[in-house]
């Protein structure tokens, strides 16, 4: 049988339901903290991660098609709109999905699944590096 990802939360128990996420996002950290490519973006974050790491998590479930989590504690959310306040240009958003590319590698999931993962992480990535392009080009020079 094959399994159609994004249907339903076919995607959410692929990863392994919150269990699997929380280990995704654990590893996912690690990794910013370790590679030398993501320190601009580990320089992003709050010293202590564990607020960023419960966003990540229950960001990812509902995303995957699991429980609404991040909505239920957090309000609702914009990717783009919450990162808007940061400067992500192509570096960052590679240095992002290194940092994920790493996390997911060490996850138990089939490699179908990683490679969608990947592929429809991408997106999101992408467009928080398009909206702070086009804000920054928006902005009134300085001076």
């Amino acid at each position: 049988m094959t399994t159609t990802y994004g249907i339903g939360d076919a995607s959410f128990r692929a990863a392994g339901g919150i269990e699997g996420l929380t280990r995704l996002v654990d590893a996912f950290y690690a990794h910013m903290d370790s590679l030398p490519r993501a320190a601009r973006i580990r320089a992003m974050h709050p010293d202590d991660l564990a607020v960023s790491r419960r966003k990540l998590t229950t960001f990812l479930s509902g995303w995957l098609g699991g429980p609404k989590m991040y909505a239920q504690e957090f309000g609702p959310i914009s990717i783009p709109g919450a990162h808007a306040h940061l400067t992500i240009d192509e570096d960052e958003r590679d240095a992002w999905m290194a940092c994920m590319a790493e996390a997911v590698a060490e996850q138990p999931w089939d490699e179908a699944f990683r490679a969608y993962f990947l592929s429809a992480i991408a997106i999101p990535a992408e467009r928080v590096r398009a909206v702070s392009v086009s804000r920054r080009l928006e902005e009134p020079p300085a001076g």
